[in-house]
């Protein structure tokens, strides 16, 4: 009964896939059997949800090879952009709360380690989700909104639910605590900090995740890895996710080690994550690998050793052969002094194109715009597929019109959607109900711009409205500072009663 009812938390969202896989002629008998069984027990069962998310947004994204982001980003080199004030039209339809919320796109696989009565099998899916977690970063250009002081963000599916709060606006931290009743725990506090290098944007999402898997009293804890966007200025944007990741079993002590790797001088295999599942005496148990763009797998030592011995060139490590003077995102000062010598309109034409836009191939004698960093290429010939694996993670095809709707994901289509009758029992804070973000989602850029420029008057106001007033200090709803048992470091807890809603306040901030 228990696989019953974990086949039918996912019935909905495999039919998608399933039908996907049959239109391109990617399937086979096992899975038509399959898709079968779930049809026939969601006919027998039913389903918490039957509501069909969109796959479209109202709006497609505006052209913004026509706006000029040199001007904001000039004099902000190697400076924290969080408080710089961006035009709208560099901003995707989403608060950093919901952009948050895509962490759960894959909760299925927490729903599984549950499951495993094996505690290395168990890390094993809690790593997989801890690279799912990024994989909707591939290609995704647009800067989401930042969230208001006491914004709030919400959302319930068959499998787990979440909420989300802005709990500080100086420096800027957003928490959040989803929930699997049976299953698992999954809560954390990011503090994003965004650099500008000259020519790339450097994304580091400072804070500690935890996974609880109260069934086996056991705990995870990670930090994940820093993310850079190359040619924010000029050339073809691409972007790399690289640093290494510790996956933490507090309860065993088994740990996880995982190395995204950075493209490099001569990588020829671009989005790798490798590493290693030690015990809690260092020996290696396991081998995972994969990209977090498209899945991860899992083999046992021998297979990995074997296959190494004779595949030992699609392991070298050619990163130390890159220069160390420079890190991935820094900026040499000729190319700054290049870059500043040129001309708004020099840039226009070339800035914000996407690796997915239809272009000519370029010719191997082609040289590189100044300043731009080429998206390196991917070399089939160093892909590493060894036998004996076990696949732990895939990445779900994106929606077909994807391009044009900011790179989004089926599940990120729908983060916006304000389901039927969902705005009566909603808390008045969700990010759903910002006016901004709404106007931008239908494609009304100048009203965006507007009411963004009238939000974060108000919330200053407000501020200095607190500041005149003894014991008028700040405090968030649904969080509260504390220390996270499993590392010791303050953290913000949740308090819980969201899910009571009782939503009877006078905060007021859209």
């Amino acid at each position: 009964m228990k696989s019953v009812v974990g086949e039918l938390s996912l019935c909905v969202h495999r039919f998608d896939e399933y039908i996907f896989k049959i239109k391109h002629g990617n399937f086979n008998l096992s899975s038509c059997v399959t898709i079968l069984n779930q049809k026939e027990m969601c006919k027998l069962f039913g389903s918490k949800k039957q509501y069909v998310y969109r796959q479209e947004l109202p709006f497609p994204m505006f052209n913004r090879n026509d706006f000029s982001i040199w001007s904001v980003l000039k004099n902000c080199i190697g400076r924290d952009l969080s408080n710089i004030t961006m035009p709208v039209v560099f901003n995707e339809p989403l608060s950093f709360l919901q952009r948050l919320v895509e962490y759960m796109e894959y909760a299925h696989l927490l729903t599984k380690a549950s499951e495993e009565t094996d505690p290395i099998i168990r890390l094993q899916y809690v790593s997989a989700f801890a690279v799912s977690a990024v994989s909707s970063n591939w290609e995704r250009l647009g800067k989401p909104f930042n969230p208001l002081l006491g914004e709030t963000y919400e959302l319930e599916r068959d499998d787990f639910r979440v909420v989300c709060e802005q709990v500080s606006h100086h420096p800027p931290i957003s928490a959040f605590h989803a929930e699997n009743e049976h299953h698992f725990i999954f809560h954390g506090s990011i503090y994003p900090k965004l650099k500008f290098w000259g020519k790339s944007v450097e994304i580091q999402p400072k804070g500690t995740v935890s996974v609880e898997l109260p069934r086996w009293g056991e705990a995870y804890t990670w930090t994940n890895v820093n993310c850079c966007v190359h040619n924010i200025i000029v050339g073809k944007l691409w972007i790399e996710q690289y640093g290494s990741m510790e996956i933490v079993n507090h309860a065993t002590g088994h740990t996880a080690l995982l190395n995204f790797k950075p493209a490099g001088w001569f990588s020829k295999d671009l989005h790798r994550v490798e590493g290693f599942i030690l015990d809690k005496n260092k020996k290696k148990l396991n081998y995972l690998y994969g990209k977090w763009t498209d899945f991860m797998k899992v083999t046992d030592m021998t297979s990995y050793e074997e296959y190494y011995k004779e595949n030992a060139h699609k392991f070298r490590n050619s990163d130390a052969k890159t220069p160390s003077t420079e890190s991935p995102v820094h900026t040499p000062k000729k190319v700054l002094a290049k870059m500043t010598s040129f001309k708004m309109g020099s840039m226009g034409s070339s800035m914000f194109k996407s690796m997915s836009q239809a272009e000519p191939p370029e010719s191997p004698g082609n040289d590189c715009e100044d300043g731009e960093d080429p998206p390196p290429k991917c070399d089939a010939a160093f892909s590493i597929d060894i036998p004996n694996s076990v696949t732990l993670w895939e990445a779900n095809p994106r929606p077909e019109r994807t391009s044009e709707f900011y790179q989004f994901t089926s599940f990120t289509m729908s983060l916006n959607e304000l389901e039927p009758g969902m705005e009566s029992r909603m808390c008045p804070t969700d990010s759903r109900l910002r006016p901004d973000i709404r106007k931008l989602e239908a494609g009304d850029l100048d009203g965006a711009a507007a009411e963004k420029a009238r939000l974060e008057d108000k919330q200053r106001e407000a501020r200095k409205a607190r500041k005149g007033k003894k014991g008028a200090e700040w405090k968030s709803r649904w969080f509260s500072k504390g220390t996270n048992t499993n590392t010791n470091e303050e953290d913000w807890l949740y308090n819980g009663g969201y899910w009571d809603r009782n939503y009877v306040y006078d905060l007021d901030i859209f």
